[in-house]
């Protein structure tokens, strides 16, 4: 085993396990590649990393639609909707640095993060309202929206979809958790359409990363699964915080 991997394997696991519950694997992983592999390009630990990713992302989403209700009616065209916005990201990146936006996310993870901490219920339980055509076109706005985010930008994708769920169609957190799922394996799939034609995964790592990840997805949904709203509020906060601390920290640093 090369020794890199004793380091990644670990990461991945950890990344898989948070993400599953609240998203924000990213934060863990992509961190740990730039660590391991300094030399790198960053597409290339870019694309390993979504490979991994996409693992986790994967069986979570198997799990959690064994469990939890899904709408796969407002999901399916949300996520399609993801895809095509994520791989539009991805192309247009180039016409303006992503770190421009980052003081625009900045002050939308302050809202979202105001919001939750004083709406003690939102989130704590679900509506069970059935869901009309209207909450349809809104699904596909917000894949549309927060793919276009995720391939142009996309730390917090997972948080920011679990808002809106919530915020919209009156989800739960656990609910809201599981359909995000959904959505970002498509966004994730997007991005994959461009970095393994182009090369720029290695497999070498990316397959025994994913296999930790799918490890660490099946115990952090399992987690979730159990612990309910109130676990996974808590965490999301935790993530949303950790979140903002590091761009903000980014923007200062320059």
């Amino acid at each position: 085993m090369p020794h890199e991997l004793l380091l990644l394997l670990p990461l991945a696991f950890a990344a898989g396990l948070v993400d599953a519950a609240v998203g924000g694997g990213g934060l863990i992983m992509v961190p740990g590649l730039f660590a391991v592999f300094p030399r790198e390009t960053p597409a290339a630990l870019m694309g390993t990393n979504k490979f991994a990713a996409i693992m986790g992302t994967a069986s979570a989403t198997v799990r959690y639609a064994r469990q939890v209700k899904l709408d796969w009616h407002i999901l399916l065209p949300s996520a399609l909707a993801a895809f095509c916005g994520s791989y539009a990201g991805a192309r247009v990146i180039h016409l303006l640095p992503a770190s421009s936006v980052r003081p625009l996310v900045i002050g939308l993870l302050l809202v979202m993060l105001v919001y939750t901490w004083f709406k003690p219920a939102f989130g704590s339980e679900d509506a069970g309202r059935p869901l009309t055509r209207r909450d349809l076109y809104v699904g596909l706005a917000i894949g549309a929206a927060i793919g276009f985010y995720d391939g142009f930008f996309g730390p917090g994708t997972g948080s920011f979809l679990i808002f809106l769920f919530i915020r919209f169609f009156h989800f739960d957190f656990l609910r809201a958790s599981a359909s995000a799922k959904v959505v970002n394996l498509a966004t994730n799939l997007a991005a994959l359409a461009f970095f393994v034609p182009a090369g720029m995964v290695y497999f070498s790592y990316a397959i025994p990363m994913a296999v930790a990840n799918i490890a660490g997805a099946q115990v952090g949904s399992r987690m979730a699964l159990k612990g309910g709203n109130l676990w996974i509020r808590r965490l999301f906060i935790v993530l949303a915080l950790v979140l903002l601390a590091r761009l903000i920290w980014q923007t200062l640093a320059g």
